[in-house]
């Protein structure tokens, strides 16, 4: 009997520990450093806007304005949502559906796949009109796995300049010099491709045509 009550406060005594160490010190020590050296990231990377909170670096957004860059199709909407979004309809459906992420997962051979690779080539060629269709780069027609991927290739923000110049008021020097500077480079130099961050470029786009208003 002594034996058991032996093991069993010795093993209370470990969970104790682990708890404090695992559940408390660890947690809190953790939480420290990143709020003392990675302020910023810890909270989101959040993005303000005159005092106000409009989004965050690390997430996209849907633009439907001309005179901005437009991201990659998201099958969530970017989790974008209007108040009139989660009011329901007749059938007591609503827009939103929650905020999640994710792609449409169709296979290559779906109809609906096709179907609305189709439409978004239509609705880009109108709103760029002296676009090709073999020009449009792969990535402004398919999602990302997230859907949330605040990033296009420096090729499809290039193909948008006319446009947005146009749009914007803004000269396509201007708009050449927001996309190189908010081009990042290959993770580790070696990675991927370089890519431009299409909501901090907007931003950008944003604050310098309130400068000519």
């Amino acid at each position: 009997m002594n034996r058991f009550w032996n093991n069993a406060k010795q093993a209370l005594f470990v969970s104790l520990i682990m708890f404090v160490i695992c559940g408390l010190i660890y947690p809190f020590t953790v939480t420290g450093i990143a709020q003392g050296l990675f302020n910023e990231q810890a909270n989101g990377s959040i993005v303000e806007v005159d005092g106000k909170a409009v989004g965050s670096e690390l997430l996209g957004q849907a633009f439907t304005s001309p005179a901005f860059f437009g991201g990659r199709v998201s099958s969530i909407n970017y989790n974008v949502y209007a108040k009139e979004d989660i009011v329901p309809d007749e059938h007591g459906a609503t827009v939103y559906g929650g905020v999640s992420s994710g792609t449409f997962n169709y296979a290559p051979s779906n109809p609906e796949l096709i179907k609305r690779i189709d439409e978004d080539i239509q609705a880009f060629l109108e709103a760029n009109p002296t676009v090709k269709r073999q020009e449009i780069p792969a990535d402004l027609m398919t999602a990302s796995g997230s859907g949330l991927d605040p990033h296009i290739s420096v090729q499809a923000a290039q193909i948008q300049i006319n446009r947005i110049a146009h749009a914007s008021g803004l000269s396509v020097k201007e708009i050449e010099e927001i996309v190189e500077v908010h081009t990042e480079g290959r993770t580790l130099g070696i990675f991927g491709e370089e890519k431009v961050n299409f909501l901090m470029a907007n931003l950008e786009i944003f604050k310098r045509m309130k400068q000519y208003e």
